[in-house]
């Protein structure tokens, strides 16, 4: 399964902190520095469940970037970056609560940069023998790489082949009709409950039958509550597997890279849902939002 991903890659500065965050003080905390980035993390997850990624993205031409490249590249996912010369690679500062929650500081340096040059230069390529292309909703939401996120799609489209989107950021959502309008025509849209309230008012996976005109199916993920699979046939739902959570960074990621390895393998809808909320328990049990080294296969 060649599977297409654009979105972003960047290095994490993981802190998980013992306590309240003490503003203006010190607060202990354990830090550490990963790659990340939503286009990355999935990647690296499909490449975990038997997938043959491809990731579109736009890097610096820096230490970091060319890192990235080097450990994407070692796992198996193919990379195809644009180097910029003149914006460093995306770092995020990642706060990790007690309880597994994060909170993100993003800069997302050169991918903030990502256009439809980029998309034209390697998206051919890339799209050629592809049987998915996913679409970070971060390239959508920010203005500047907006267009390289549309251009990629109708890319697909031309193309014929199938596309999905994950809307990534409920609080960057603030035009959800804009939003909604860049998806149309997307086969799949993989919300979380935040997202899906932002997009329709509503965060129950019931509230997804709206969005229904604009794409062809949503799978919704709801947390300790599981995953909803939406589309004209109705609705179709599996519960959570309890976990520990140890740092929720990535936890969508993995779940649009479990879904989608299942759906492209043919199987019946409730177990692409748990195939997504498998890896999805998988990355919340770790810390770092990408497979711990040694978990892909060779």
């Amino acid at each position: 399964m060649r599977i297409v991903v654009v979105g972003d890659a960047g290095l994490d500065v993981v802190a998980r902190h013992e306590g309240p965050l003490v503003h203006g003080g010190d607060t202990r905390a354990r830090v550490g520095l990963t790659g990340g980035g939503a286009g990355a993390n999935t990647a690296l997850w499909l490449r975990a469940a038997g997938a043959d990624p491809v990731l579109l993205a736009r890097v610096g031409d820096d230490p970091g970037g060319r890192l990235l490249r080097t450990e994407l590249e070692a796992a198996g996912v193919t990379c195809a970056f644009a180097v910029d010369a003149d914006a460093a690679t995306c770092c995020v500062v990642v706060l990790v609560d007690p309880d597994g929650q994060r909170t993100m500081l993003p800069d997302r340096g050169a991918n903030k940069r990502f256009g439809p040059a980029d998309v034209a230069a390697v998206g051919p390529a890339a799209l050629e023998g592809a049987d998915h292309l996913h679409l970070s909703g971060y390239v959508l939401l920010d203005p500047s790489s907006r267009p390289a996120g549309l251009a990629a799609l109708e890319a697909a489209r031309t193309a014929g082949v199938p596309t999905s989107v994950d809307p990534q950021a409920a609080a960057l959502i603030t035009d959800p009709g804009r939003f909604l309008a860049d998806v149309r025509g997307v086969d799949l849209l993989l919300p979380n409950a935040a997202e899906l309230a932002a997009l329709t008012g509503s965060g129950d996976p019931v509230a997804a039958h709206e969005l229904l005109g604009h794409v062809g199916a949503v799978a919704v993920t709801t947390g300790l509550d599981g995953a909803a699979w939406v589309d004209g046939e109705g609705m179709r739902t599996v519960p959570a597997q309890p976990v520990p959570c140890v740092d929720s960074t990535g936890a969508g990621d993995a779940f649009n890279a479990g879904l989608l390895t299942a759906r492209l393998r043919g199987e019946p809808i409730p177990d692409c849902l748990t195939a997504g909320v498998r890896l999805g328990a998988q990355v919340v049990s770790q810390v770092g939002a990408q497979p711990v080294p040694g978990s892909l296969p060779a």
